[in-house]
C-alpha cells in the first residue's frame, strides 16, 4: 500500500506505453483498415439492425465502432491512469460497507422473496463519505508494519468509489455453504464447527474466483458483451462524477436518485410491515373472499396468482430495468405456462393421479400425508429398507416434479445453446487468444490481449497490466488444499474424492453460463443437476451423509457463481478503467471480511427463526419459510437416501428433461438458420431462460410476476424504444434508487422491530391474521 498506483503501473509498463505508442498504432492500423464493414456486419448480426445513428458512429469513429450503443452512452471513453485507487480511505470505507451487506444478504436467503443488498446504496453513500474524508483527513504519510501510505493522497475520485463498489459486490453477498450448514442443523441436528464452516465458506468462494480464468478471455474483453449489471453501476458512477463537476444533468440525476430512494424507503414500511395487503393484491379474492376455487386461482400466497399484482419491490426487483426485454418476455411466458396452465391442469385435470402437495416442496405418502423422512435413515446413515417397504415410494407434488424436469432441461440447454449460437463468437475469441500469445512486442514479450480488439475501451485498458494466470493458480491451490484438509479430517460430510469431481463438473459450465450472463444478465440456477449427478456417484456406497449432496452442489455451484461475480467486477473495472490487479485484490479482501459475517447471520437466523424454518410455526407473510432449505432437504432424500434409480423408477419421465434440453436449442437454431430475418427472431427465444423459469417453484409466492412484466414492458420496451433519451438518463438511476430504498427499509425494519425484542404489527384490515390477501377460503 506504499504506492497506490503500484498495482496498475510499474515502470516497465509506463515505459512500454510511452516509448511504443507508434508501434501499438501500427499493430492496430491493419486491424482498423477493414473494421468499418466488419463492425456493420457484427452489429447487424448481434442486434438485428443497423440504424442510421449507429452507422454514422461507425463511420465517424473507428475506435468506438465495436461498442454497442448502450455502452457508448454509459461508459467514459477517456482515462487518467495516474489516479490512486487503493488508498487508506478505500480500505476503511470498504470494510464499513461489507459488514451489513454480508449479514443482510445471508439473512434474505432464508426468505421467500427479497431484493439483494443494494450495491448502489454502497456507491452513493461511500462516494459522499469519501469526499468528506478527503476534506477532513490530514495529508501525511504513516508507516504501519513496514507499509508506508498517505492518509489523504488527494481529491476523492470516482475510481475509489468504484473500487469500494467492487469490494462490496464481492464481500457483501451470501454464501452457498450456508444451505448445507443450515440443512444439517435444521433437519439432521448436526451443528458444524464454526471454524470449519468459515474455512469452507472461504475456500469455495476463492475456488470460484480462480475458475473465472477459464471464461475470462471469452467474455471479458469482447465488446459485444455488454454486462448489463456492470453498465447500470457505471451509469450511476458517471452521474456521481458529473454531479461532482457541477454538471446540471448530473446534479438532476442525483436529486432524482435521492428523492426516489426516500420515497421507496418510506413506502416499503407498508408491504413489509404495516400494510402487508399491498404485497399481494389478489383482486379475485376481493370479489369472492370465501370461494375456495376463486381464492386458489387469485391468491399469490399459495395459489396461481391470476390477476394478482404486487406493490412490494421485493417481488419486482430491478430486473425489470436490467434484463433485455426479450428475456422478460420469455420469463413471463414461462410463468404463464407454469402457474396459469400447468397448475390448473394438474389440480382439476387428469394429468396425474397424485394430486396432493401441488403447492408444496415436501415429500408425501401415497395418501397425501407428509412422508416421515426421518425414519428412512438408520443410525449409520443407511437407507432403512424395512421402513421404506412399509411406507412405500416417496411422492412429489406435481409442481415439484416438473421443476426438476425443467431444471435438467435448462442445464443441458445452457451448454447446447452456447455451442450452437455462440460458436462463431467463441471461435473469434480463441483466435484473439491465440494471436495474443503468438504476437510479440518490441521487448520480446507477448502483446496485450486488448490490442487484439480495436475499440476505445480495450485501447484504454491496455495501459494496465493484466492479472497473471499464476495468480489464479495460486488462489486455486490454496483453496483446494483447504478443502482437502476439511474433508480428509472427516468434516463437512463429503468424501474427499467427491470434491475433486465437483470441481471438474463446475469447470464445464463456467464458460457457457458466463456467456449467457454477459449478454443478458440472466443467471441460471444449477443446483439440482449437481445433486443428481452426485446421487449417481454415491448410490452404491454403503454409508453417505444426506447433507453431502448439498456440500457437493455448493462446491460445484460456487465454481460458476463466484466466477460470475469476479468477471462482473472485472468488467465494471474495465468500464471505469481500473487496474485489473487492484480489482482482483479488492475482491479477495471483500471476501476475507464478508464471510465471517455470513456465518454470524446464519447463526442469528437459525437461533431466532427456527420455528418458522422447520415448520413448527407458519409465518403469516409466507416469507420466513426456508423454502430453499426445504427444497434441498427434498433433494437429499431423493438423490442420496433413495438414490436416482428409485426416483426415476417412480418418475420415469424426469430423465427426458435432459433430452428436451438437448433438442430444443437445436430446433430453434435450425429455424434461425433457415429464417434468419424472420420477425419471430428465433435467436432470441432462449430455451435456457424458458426452462429455468419453468423450474421456479410457486408454492409460497406467485405474486409479482404480472407486475414485473408490466414494469419491464414500460422500462425496457416502451421507454427504451420511444423515450430513449429519458431512458438513457434515468433507467439505471431509478433501478439503483428502488433497490437501495428497499434494502434501506428492510434494514430499518430489522433494527427497529426485530433487533433485540421482536415487535409485530397489530392485526387490522390491511394485516388480517387469517389471510393478509383476504383469501379466506384457503
Amino acid at each position: 500500500m506504499s504506492n497506490p498506483n503500484s498495482v496498475s503501473t510499474d515502470n516497465r509498463v509506463m515505459n512500454h506505453n510511452e516509448s511504443n505508442d507508434s508501434q501499438n498504432e501500427d499493430q492496430t492500423d491493419s486491424l482498423l483498415s477493414t473494421s468499418s464493414s466488419v463492425a456493420k456486419r457484427n452489429y447487424k448480426k448481434i442486434y438485428g439492425s443497423t440504424d442510421e445513428e449507429n452507422l454514422q458512429s461507425i463511420e465517424l469513429n473507428n475506435d468506438v465502432l465495436e461498442l454497442p450503443k448502450v455502452v457508448r452512452e454509459s461508459v467514459p471513453l477517456e482515462d487518467d491512469p495516474n489516479i490512486p485507487v487503493m488508498t487508506f480511505r478505500y480500505f476503511i470505507l470498504s470494510t464499513i460497507f461489507i459488514v451489513p451487506g454480508a449479514f443482510l444478504d445471508t439473512m434474505n436467503s432464508y426468505r421467500t422473496t427479497s431484493a439483494v443488498y443494494s450495491i448502489f446504496f454502497v456507491q452513493i453513500v461511500s462516494h459522499w463519505a469519501g469526499k468528506w474524508m478527503a476534506k477532513t483527513l490530514p495529508k501525511k504519510n504513516v508507516n504501519v508494519c513496514g507499509f508506508e501510505f498517505n492518509l489523504n493522497p488527494g481529491p476523492w475520485s470516482i475510481k475509489e468509489t468504484a473500487m469500494i463498489t467492487i469490494t462490496a459486490n464481492s464481500g457483501a453477498t451470501g454464501n452457498l455453504a450456508t444451505n448445507a450448514i443450515s440443512l444439517a442443523e435444521l433437519h439432521f441436528n448436526e451443528k458444524v464447527n464454526a471454524a470449519i464452516a468459515i474455512l469452507f465458506m472461504w475456500a469455495i468462494v476463492f475456488i470460484g474466483y480462480s475458475y473465472a480464468a477459464i471464461a475470462k478471455c471469452f467474455v471479458l474483453y469482447d465488446p459485444q458483451f455488454t454486462w448489463p449489471q456492470a453498465l447500470m453501476q457505471t451509469t450511476l458512477l458517471q452521474s456521481q462524477a458529473r454531479s461532482d463537476r457541477d454538471s446540471k444533468h448530473g446534479s438532476m440525476q442525483m436529486k432524482v436518485f435521492f428523492y426516489v430512494l426516500l420515497a421507496v424507503t418510506i413506502w416499503e414500511f407498508l408491504p413489509e410491515f404495516a400494510f402487508p395487503l399491498t404485497s399481494s393484491l389478489a383482486i379475485l379474492c376481493w370479489i369472492a373472499p370465501y370461494n375456495k376455487t376463486v381464492n386458489f386461482i387469485g391468491s399469490g400466497m399459495g395459489g396461481m396468482g391470476v390477476l394478482n399484482f404486487s406493490l412490494d419491490w421485493a417481488n419486482i426487483t430491478s430486473s425489470i430495468m436490467l434484463y433485455p426485454y426479450w428475456i422478460q418476455v420469455i420469463q413471463f411466458l414461462g410463468f404463464v405456462l407454469g402457474a396459469w396452465i400447468m397448475i390448473p391442469l394438474v389440480k382439476w385435470g387428469g394429468v396425474t393421479s397424485f394430486k396432493h402437495g401441488l403447492m408444496s416442496n415436501s415429500l408425501f405418502l401415497s395418501n397425501g400425508t407428509r412422508y416421515p423422512t426421518d425414519e428412512l435413515l438408520t443410525d449409520d446413515l443407511r437407507l432403512n429398507m424395512t421402513a421404506y417397504k412399509y411406507y412405500g415410494p416417496v411422492n412429489l407434488g406435481a409442481q415439484r416434479a416438473w421443476n426438476m424436469f425443467f431444471d435438467y432441461a435448462a442445464y443441458i440447454s445452457g451448454i447446447v445453446w452456447v455451442v450452437l449460437f455462440g460458436y462463431d463468437q467463441m471461435k473469434n475469441s480463441l483466435n484473439v487468444l491465440r494471436n495474443t500469445y503468438t504476437t510479440k512486442d518490441q521487448n520480446g514479450g507477448f502483446t496485450s490481449i486488448h490490442l487484439q480488439y480495436t475499440d476505445r475501451l480495450n485501447k484504454l485498458q491496455s495501459k494496465y497490466e493484466e492479472v497473471p494466470m499464476f495468480w489464479y493458480l495460486i488462489l486455486f491451490i490454496i483453496s483446494f488444499s483447504t478443502l482437502m484438509f476439511i474433508f480428509l479430517s472427516g468434516q463437512m460430510f463429503l468424501p474427499w474424492w467427491c470434491c475433486i469431481v465437483a470441481l471438474a463438473l463446475g469447470s464445464i459450465i463456467v464458460t457457457p453460463l458466463s456467456w449467457l450472463y454477459a449478454l443478458s444478465n440472466f443467471q441460471l440456477a444449477i443446483g439440482t443437476f449437481n445433486e443428481l449427478f452426485y446421487g449417481y456417484m454415491v448410490q452404491n456406497m454403503k454409508s453417505v451423509h444426506p447433507v453431502s449432496a448439498v456440500v457437493f452442489g455448493a462446491i460445484s455451484g460456487s465454481a460458476w457463481y463466484r466466477a460470475q461475480y469476479h468477471l462482473l467486477c472485472m468488467r465494471l473495472g474495465f468500464y471505469i478503467h481500473l487496474p485489473p490487479k487492484a480489482v482482483f485484490f479488492s475482491q479477495i479482501y471483500g471476501e476475507i471480511i464478508g464471510v465471517p459475517f455470513n456465518y454470524i447471520a446464519l447463526r442469528w437466523v437459525l437461533d431466532t427463526k427456527r420455528e418458522y424454518l422447520d415448520g413448527t410455526k407458519e409465518d403469516p407473510l409466507h416469507q420466513w419459510t426456508g423454502q430453499t432449505i426445504t427444497s434441498y432437504h427434498t433433494n437429499t432424500i431423493n438423490y442420496v437416501i433413495l438414490g436416482p434409480k428409485r426416483l426415476f423408477y417412480h418418475y420415469p419421465l424426469l430423465p427426458y428433461g435432459f433430452l428436451l434440453g438437448a433438442i430444443a436449442p437445436v430446433a430453434l437454431y435450425i429455424l434461425h438458420r433457415k429464417f434468419p430475418n424472420s420477425r419471430l427472431k428465433f435467436r432470441l427465444w432462449n430455451t435456457t431462460v424458458f426452462f429455468s423459469t419453468l423450474s421456479t417453484f410457486y408454492g409460497n409466492l406467485s405474486t409479482g410476476y404480472a407486475s414485473k412484466f408490466i414494469g419491464g414492458t414500460v422500462t425496457m420496451y416502451w421507454a427504451y424504444n420511444y423515450r430513449h433519451s429519458l431512458w438513457k438518463s434515468y433507467n439505471y438511476i431509478l433501478a439503483a434508487a428502488f433497490d437501495t430504498g428497499y434494502n434501506f427499509a428492510v434494514l430499518l425494519i430489522f433494527l427497529l422491530f426485530s433487533f433485540g425484542r421482536t415487535i409485530r404489527m397489530p392485526p387490522w384490515w390491511g394485516n388480517n391474521e387469517q389471510s393478509v390477501e383476504r383469501c379466506f377460503a384457503l
